[in-house]
């Protein structure tokens, strides 16, 4: 070993000396409708004068998803707000996340919680104002996080203007050009234009009546009726939407995520498809008539070259982060082009099996594809679209059986562990770092999930993973509210969310909060000391394993996952630094995951 590589070894080793006790005794946490684009967007605005100017900060980042509506309520009304965001920033820096990403706050009907958006350039009410989005984000940046928004371009509420403005002008008229407007088959069109199917059941087609009241038209809506298409054939939706585009990056924001960035274009004419039923079935964008056109890619061209000079104004780089919901990583890895988004989702990890083949090759076919097409894997396993990590490894589902939780957390924990030691980035889904299971007996009653409506019950729906999340277990509402709060949250909290709320993690040394903390931290500095040392950075190398077990280093950190149901010797000679299971040491037992810190030359990473 050459004395450089000495020197770095020594520096890497002090570093997790000083930690140590950092690791171990945590930090506190607590403190205290229009559709005109406004012209005064130069006026107030966030402007990251501290925040990290590098290019490619979303190749490793660590981003932690607000769904804004659960995670704080600091006006009292039982609904979460951007106050209640900006109030817990703290709390997200000591966690260690790069930044955060917020689920639509726009105003909005509500009918699926913002993803129906009536104004993309307002906040709503419920949510706060543009005054305090602009303060949420110069708060953010202090704090040196990056701030990203979600933007809704596939559909947008009937309450928008130009869907109000398309049923009033009536068959043929412009307006309805920028929505997918057709007449209906049968001898009195009594029949749906074709046989496409929505994602939450049920026909993507719904009927309206004309200005003089009879039955007219019928309009493409791929999600719920509440939701029409634009037509991204329409001239007028790309300029509307680049000019969206321009208003929040004029605000400050970093990035924006791309809700059904597949979406947008349909195939011209809007043909029948043999397979159209199984959107309907699976959930998944499968027709291949309404999803996946090529036309899409030159929106996304567009929309990089926007953002690119963004960048190159202001020296902040600004990322392009897409919801692609195709299962095909050749497919996804398109959307990831150098001159396209910069990132996609990779959901295959998500849905991935609990055992070691599932998991490597899946891990495989990311870094294979998606990585090869000059980006980076965004590693995921909670959103809020999906039953929680806990569950699924649990084996239970929203409105079944929770499943064996304890075997689910410990999964889970491992899980972790497995995503954050893997070379990309990583996005975080609130109340993941508290280990939270999914709510699976919330009352069919308080279900507002437009999923589990439209499929008459067939599928429970998303509510489950989207209830308001515990701060603090000895105050009513958990600390989602204020005490003086004169409503109480908009889905029920059950009681043993007391028992994981935060103070409680806080003051357990081995919870999952303390667990993610460590690991963020450690994911930091070991990047830190790839990048300033080229040569020990390193891809992923696959280690020799026993069945049921995962081994790999990447760079000077070895991690082994055993998602087997038997213990096994810890099989690495190296410096263990972080574990998801206190008992791991001489050996792991089942369903566990660990860190050890290796060196670079591959001396002492082999198994024993």
């Amino acid at each position: 070993m050459t004395l450089q590589a000495k020197s770095r070894r020594t520096s890497r080793r002090r570093w997790l000396e000083d930690r140590r006790a950092w690791i171990q005794d945590g930090s506190p946490e607590f403190g205290p409708r229009s559709i005109n684009f406004p012209d005064d967007v130069t006026a107030v605005r966030g402007r990251p004068q501290d925040v990290d100017r590098h290019l490619g900060w979303w190749r490793n980042a660590v981003i932690y998803q607000v769904y804004v509506r659960s995670f704080h309520d600091a006006d009292g009304d039982g609904v979460g707000d951007l106050y209640g965001v900006r109030a817990k920033l703290p709390y997200l820096r000591d966690l260690g996340v790069d930044g955060l990403w917020l689920n639509p706050f726009y105003a909005s009907p509500q009918r699926d919680h913002g993803y129906d958006v009536a104004d993309y350039c307002a906040v709503d009410p419920d949510y706060g104002t543009l005054e305090s989005f602009d303060r949420l984000v110069r708060e953010a940046h202090r704090l040196h996080m990056r701030v990203i928004i979600d933007v809704v371009p596939n559909h947008c509420s009937v309450e928008h203007p130009w869907f109000a403005a398309a049923l009033a002008a009536g068959p043929g008229s412009p307006e309805r050009t920028r929505f997918h407007f057709a007449d209906g088959r049968g001898e009195h069109g009594e029949l749906p234009p074709n046989n496409w199917r929505s994602i939450f059941g049920g026909s993507a087609w719904q009927r309206v009546s004309e200005p003089d009241g009879s039955p007219g038209q019928w309009y493409l809506h791929t999600f719920s009726k509440d939701q029409p298409d634009f037509n991204w054939r329409n001239l007028d939706v790309s300029a509307y939407f680049e000019r969206v585009l321009r208003f929040w990056l004029d605000r400050g924001v970093d990035g924006l995520r791309i809700d059904v960035a597949h979406g947008l274009h349909k195939r011209d004419g809007l043909p029948d498809h043999e397979r159209a039923i199984d959107d309907e079935l699976t959930g998944d964008p499968v027709n291949p008539y309404a999803w996946n056109q090529a036309e899409v890619h030159e929106v996304w061209r567009r929309w990089r070259a926007i953002a690119d000079e963004y960048t190159e104004r202001t020296g902040r780089e600004r990322a392009l982060i897409g919801e692609v919901g195709l299962r095909d990583p050749e497919q996804l890895a398109q959307y990831q082009r150098p001159d396209e988004l910069h990132q996609t989702f990779f959901f295959d990890f998500l849905h991935a099996a609990w055992n070691e083949q599932s998991l490597s090759k899946v891990i495989d076919r990311g870094l294979g594809t998606v990585a090869a097409s000059d980006s980076v894997v965004t590693w995921v396993l909670n959103n809020h679209d999906m039953p929680r990590s806990v569950t699924r490894y649990a084996g239970g589902a929203p409105g079944a059986d929770a499943g064996d939780v304890e075997l689910g957390k410990a999964r889970a924990r491992a899980a972790a562990l497995l995503m954050l030691a893997l070379p990309g980035s990583a996005y975080l889904y609130q109340g993941e770092e508290l280990g939270l299971p999914e709510v699976v007996d919330l009352p069919v009653e308080l279900l507002t999930d437009p999923m589990f409506h439209r499929s008459g019950g067939a599928r429970r729906g998303r509510d489950g993973c989207r209830v308001p999340l515990p701060w603090t277990s000895g105050k009513g509402s958990l600390g989602f509210s204020p005490d003086s709060a004169s409503s109480t949250p908009w889905l029920p909290q059950p009681a043993w969310f007391a028992d994981l709320s935060v103070d409680e993690q806080l003051r357990d040394g081995d919870s999952t909060l303390r667990l993610y903390r460590k690991a963020i931290a450690l994911r930091r500095q070991l990047s830190a000391a790839r990048h300033d040392s080229p040569e020990s950075a390193g891809e992923l190398r696959w280690l020799p394993s026993e069945p049921g077990v995962l081994a790999f280093t990447h760079g000077d950190l070895a991690c082994v996952v055993n998602c087997s149901d038997r213990p096994i010797a810890s099989p690495i000679d190296g410096e263990l630094i972080l574990r998801s299971d206190s008992d791991v040491g001489e050996k792991m037992p089942a369903n566990t995951a660990a860190w050890w810190l290796v060196t670079s030359d591959g001396t002492n990473e082999e198994l024993r």
